[in-house]
């Protein structure tokens, strides 16, 4: 009985996703003859199942860039470069749908060695880090039980160092991991999808108007009050904004 579960269950994974890829598939077919519309409508199916892939978040991103839709193509790259921070294709198609945005918002600099860790962590993502620091904390055990039994003083200088270099890249790892998972722990990013919206002093209507918003404009989501976010901007400004204007990454 057993067995058959186990059967009935992979046939139905094995459906599925030969489901998904029929999905994707045919959205690419529809992105080729142009009918950018209905190749959204097979891309989102996909992700309504629960799938979700790179490729996925950058055909349905370029599909509504199409349309001019640009917070939505803004909103999916940003998607596919959660999944791969290193995506030359998403990078530059990112950067120029955020030519098409209105807002022209000053970015605060980083300091030169913030800049650079930074750069170095986001080389993979917390799960991948994770796995790195794995890794090397096994090939240190075995290098470190071969200096332990090896008999000439050069294979054991070698089996040393090369131990303790990866001992120190696996703490790296580590630091990394933490790192990006706090990172994703702490900072909530969302893009306005509304044309133009009003960002308010207070969470209410009757506040003062600081400023204004448009559709793309990348945001930080601090805290939540009841129908209204409270956001920052890249230059440090902070407002309050209707959730129904963005959506969060």
């Amino acid at each position: 009985m057993k067995g058959i579960v186990q059967v009935l269950i992979f046939l139905s994974i094995a459906f599925g996703f030969s489901q998904h890829e029929e999905a994707f598939q045919r959205g690419n077919s529809f992105y080729n003859q142009e009918k950018y519309q209905e190749a959204i409508d097979s891309y989102s199916s996909i992700i309504k199942a629960g799938h979700e892939s790179t490729a996925l978040y950058y055909n349905l991103a370029n599909a509504h860039y199409k349309l001019s839709n640009i917070g939505p193509s803004i909103f999916y790259y940003e998607k596919a470069l959660k999944l791969n921070p290193n995506d030359e294709d998403v990078q530059n198609n990112l950067v120029f749908a955020q030519k098409a945005t209105i807002d022209a918002i000053d970015v605060i600099p980083e300091g030169f060695v913030s800049k650079t860790i930074n750069k170095l962590t986001s080389i993979f993502n917390f799960d991948n880090w994770a796995w790195f620091s794995i890794i090397c904390v096994i090939i240190f055990v075995i290098l470190f039980m071969l200096y332990q039994t090896a008999q000439s003083s050069s294979k054991k200088r070698l089996f040393f160092i090369g131990s303790w270099t990866l001992l120190i890249i696996a703490m790296f790892g580590i630091f990394s991991a933490y790192r990006q998972f706090n990172f994703v722990d702490k900072n909530q990013f969302a893009i306005v999808f509304a044309q133009e919206t009003t960002i308010k002093s207070e969470p209410n209507l009757r506040s003062e108007q600081v400023f204004e918003l448009h559709e793309g404009t990348k945001v930080k989501v601090l805290e939540t009050v009841n129908d209204w976010k409270k956001i920052k901007l890249s230059d440090g400004k902070i407002g309050w904004i209707p959730k129904t204007d963005i959506k969060e990454l």
